[in-house]
């Protein structure tokens, strides 16, 4: 099957976090990706949604008392049509970014010629950035 076809069944809705500050957390995502604050329409509960494209969520669970553990294997990947554009961004916010292996201030390009950058949210958490359009 190729990884853009739609099976029918089944579609991704939505991430959930776990942060130490959902503050801090909204103003990086949005700050970094221009990410829109939705309605939290599942609880009165201070979980912040936000919307990524219309379609996809990404829900930032406030839990400060946690022990959050991250680990690069374990990332979500966004991809932009602005690959360049956002590696700019992510030096003019001064924000850390590195190939896969760490080399820091690094983007690689995949054997399929996808081009990548990881960095890490307030908490740690791995975030992959890709030009697969």
């Amino acid at each position: 099957m190729n990884v853009h076809e739609d099976n029918g069944m089944f579609k991704f809705n939505h991430i959930a976090l776990a942060v130490k500050d959902v503050a801090i957390s909204i103003a990086f995502y949005q700050q970094l990706f221009d990410f829109k604050e939705i309605a939290n329409t599942a609880s009165s509960s201070n979980t912040r949604w936000l919307s990524l494209d219309g379609y996809h969520q990404l829900h930032l669970i406030p839990r400060p008392e946690v022990k959050i553990n991250t680990n690069k294997a374990i990332h979500f990947a966004l991809s932009t049509i602005e690959f360049q554009t956002f590696i700019i961004k992510l030096k003019q916010l001064k924000i850390n970014y590195s190939d896969w292996l760490g080399t820091t201030h690094k983007n690689y390009r995949r054997k399929d010629g996808i081009q990548q950058v990881y960095l890490q949210d307030p908490d740690g958490y791995w975030i992959e950035i890709n030009n697969d359009i």
